[in-house]
């Protein structure tokens, strides 16, 4: 075996490695014995590190069907196809009109139970590139991803940058990370450094473009940051207490000194028992917690019955608003952007719970929609 073949074979394994965290075990077991079966120069990684092999040279040199002229100059776009809606924010943001992207998962629905179905598959085999949150966010995707990846498709995970000390691990989720990584908008900017890279090392003759696209995008993401952490320092100290449908928003305490308690687990496939109703109803009298949150891809009977149970209990708590958790608004909005979606989470929070937060928001493009609350 040539040293050439040697190294390949090493770059797989290093990449294979650095999957594991993304997308989990059971993917990166399968993506190894399609590689054994291609000799081991071929890149079964759906999210590893480096530019993919396999997946033939970058737009600036000829990758095939829809893929940039030689020196990026009066070409057509490529195809980038993104898992969900957060992640094909960035995309678009940093790829700006070089791609075209296609988002696959989209407003309302939950990424934890998704499954792709044929013509999402014929999505990802269409484009030149994908990107996915990883971290199991999209585990029922998996065999999409291992298919496309082991056709030669660069996929590549935004969180894959994320050092392991910074990422949080429930112990009713041992063995796994909380992939809710976006809702720290800090947390969530290694993603757009991914992104940048990633796009860079397909499309070399046009990385300066995407590194500057990614930095004017991270200066909004700056903001962004300090608007919600002004504005969650407002609500009242022994009120800042987060109940939502499910465990999504654990990032979001972490970052912005809130107590956070979920109805449900990490993942949406974990039911609510009465004797979690029953905890929560409990911490919800004692505290004198004003408003509890539903989700706009959560169904909102568990908090509903938190708020009966409450209430038997002579305490008056509220739905403070819908936050959107594992989707972004509706396409073409402001709240259909991953900078909305945080605004308007900040903003309805804030506003629930007895801080002080403008109805329109950082920028003044929120909708004082009916799920979200006025002021008590």
């Amino acid at each position: 075996m040539s040293a050439a073949a040697i190294q390949s074979i090493r770059d797989v394994a290093a990449r294979l490695r650095m999957a594991a965290r993304a997308i989990g075990p059971a993917l990166v077991a399968a993506a190894i014995v399609v590689t054994g079966g291609c000799g081991g120069t071929g890149d079964a990684s759906a999210g590893g590190s480096g530019a993919a092999a396999g997946a033939g040279p970058g737009p600036g040199a000829g990758a095939g069907p829809g893929a940039p002229s030689p020196g990026g100059a009066d070409r057509a776009p490529y195809t980038a196809a993104a898992t969900v809606g957060m992640v094909a924010d960035i995309v678009r943001r940093v790829a700006g009109e070089r791609a075209r992207v296609n988002g696959i998962i989209g407003e309302g629905v939950d990424p934890h139970l998704y499954k792709a179905t044929r013509n999402d598959v014929n999505t990802l085999l269409a484009a030149d590139v994908i990107f996915y949150s990883g971290l199991m966010l999209e585990g029922k995707m998996a065999d999409a991803l291992i298919r496309v990846a082991t056709q030669g498709k660069p996929v590549f995970a935004v969180t894959e940058l994320i050092d392991e000390a910074y990422l949080l691990e429930p112990k009713e989720f041992a063995g796994h990370f909380d992939p809710h990584v976006w809702m720290d908008v800090q947390g969530w900017m290694k993603g757009v450094e991914v992104v940048a890279l990633k796009l860079g090392e397909y499309d070399p003759a046009n990385a300066a473009d995407y590194r500057d696209n990614a930095d004017a995008y991270l200066k909004e993401l700056e903001q962004l940051d300090q608007y919600v952490r002004t504005s969650i320092a407002t609500i009242p100290e022994g009120g800042r207490v987060l109940v939502t449908a499910h465990d999504a928003f654990n990032y979001f305490g972490r970052a912005y000194d809130m107590e956070v308690m979920g109805i449900q687990g990490i993942s949406t496939e974990s039911e609510a028992g009465l004797e979690d109703i029953n905890r929560l109803v409990e911490l919800i009298v004692q505290r004198r917690v004003k408003a509890v949150f539903v989700e706009t891809s959560v169904a909102d009977k568990n908090v509903r019955a938190l708020i009966e149970g409450a209430g038997a209990r002579d305490w008056k708590v509220r739905i403070g608003g819908s936050l959107f958790s594992d989707a972004m608004g509706r396409a073409g909005t402001y709240e259909g952007t991953y900078i909305g979606m945080i605004d308007h989470n900040a903003t309805v929070i804030t506003r629930a719970l007895g801080g002080q937060a403008p109805p329109g928001g950082m920028s003044g493009k929120l909708t004082l929609a009916p799920g979200m609350a006025e002021p008590p």
